[in-house]
């Protein structure tokens, strides 16, 4: 996962289901790190709620690739330091706002596919949210 710059964050809007194109980083523990507008609609969905995070890379051309979907707790980061050092190291917005703050979703469970020549392998559980 640390490979792709774009995952999409799945979440409940009104009770209906929403996905949103986000960048993210890996932290070193595994977690998926978000960077948004602090006033923004996805930060009052998802604080608190549990989510899924799916990131991707296929290639059509030789049909192979891989999915890996995340899904876990979200939560806001309100550690001032910790917030401090994710200015510097966190993922980088595309579209910054004056107020950003932080989401990190924990990873349990972490499940994969994988698409090789045509062929997929489903629901594969995986160790490493990394790779």
């Amino acid at each position: 996962m640390a490979g792709v710059p774009v995952g999409r964050t799945v979440f409940t809007r009104r009770a209906l289901p929403a996905v949103l194109p986000v960048n993210f980083r890996l932290a070193a523990d595994g977690a998926v790190l978000l960077r948004t507008a602090a006033g923004s609609e996805l930060v009052r969905a998802v604080d608190g709620a549990v989510v899924a995070f799916e990131a991707d890379d296929v290639d059509a051309a030789r049909q192979s690739g891989w999915s890996v979907v995340v899904t876990g707790p979200a939560t806001v980061v309100t550690d001032l330091a910790e917030h401090r050092r994710l200015a510097r190291t966190g993922p980088v917005s595309r579209a910054p706002s004056a107020r950003e703050v932080f989401v990190r979703v924990e990873t349990e469970p972490v499940t994969g596919r994988e698409l090789v020549g045509g062929r997929s392998l489903y629901g594969v559980p995986l160790a490493v949210a990394d790779g």
